[in-house]
């Protein structure tokens, strides 16, 4: 499976079967889902409206730590199998990371002030996710740094799986620090510590950042590959 869609034409044109599909379901789901979060789910008792900023927040957050991930794999296969697809897939991946990471620290910017009384405090949770934002953007640098982009790719992936040593303390920052961030309320051992009405809003708006993450990586994949394509046919035809 690991080669099956190493052709870039085969990929291509599964990623062209895929879009309509993803694209539609991404477009259903926030619907749906803001729907749910701006009008049938309670406000908290304490924070009051502004625990709606939680179902933009929390799935951004997801898909951010998702996306490093999946570059920190495709910079593994890129390294190791020299698939050719791997790197594309990370160079697409890194700026829709970085974005998801921009929306985690605004929205909890946001969320923070009329919460904790400050926009911004050097707490574990906050830092380390700042971070992240840090390693997309060297990631993202290190791509366009060399003018021959497989040693670009190279470096790339080299600091994609040195950086990914940040995503367990991300995780388990609140665990093993005092933070003012809140635990995890979802993947606790006696089960989530939300309520249903404001669990079904969270559930949805997560698979669908997450549909739209899948939806502009192919798109991005694509255009990659046809710039590629481009580039080849022009050099042939200047020979």
């Amino acid at each position: 499976m690991l080669h099956r869609f190493a052709n870039p034409n085969r990929f291509s044109r599964l990623a062209a079967t895929m879009l309509p599909w993803v694209a539609t379901g991404t477009v259903i789901l926030f619907v749906v889902g803001l729907y749910f979060a701006l009008f049938a789910s309670p406000a908290d008792y304490q924070q009051g409206e502004s625990v709606r900023i939680m179902y933009v927040h929390v799935p951004a957050a997801w898909v951010a730590l998702a996306c490093y991930t999946f570059i920190a794999l495709m910079s593994g296969v890129s390294l190791i199998w020299k698939h050719p697809l791997a790197d594309i897939a990370a160079r697409s991946a890194a700026p829709l990371g970085a974005g998801f990471t921009v929306i985690v620290l605004a929205t909890g910017s946001l969320w923070g002030k009329p919460t904790w009384g400050t926009w911004w405090v050097w707490d574990a949770r906050l830092t380390s996710v700042l971070v992240l934002l840090f390693l997309y953007l060297g990631h993202i640098s290190l791509t366009h740094a060399f003018d021959n982009p497989a040693r670009g790719a190279k470096a790339a992936a080299i600091l994609a799986l040195v950086g990914f040593v940040n995503i367990p303390i991300i995780k388990f920052s609140v665990d093993w620090w005092n933070t003012l961030h809140q635990p995890a309320s979802l993947t606790r051992l006696d089960g989530p510590a939300i309520d249903p009405s404001m669990l079904t809003p969270l559930l949805l708006m997560g698979v669908a950042f997450s549909l739209y993450f899948v939806t502009m990586l192919l798109v991005r994949m694509r255009a990659d590959l046809a710039a590629s394509k481009a580039r080849a046919l022009r050099l042939r035809a200047a020979e």
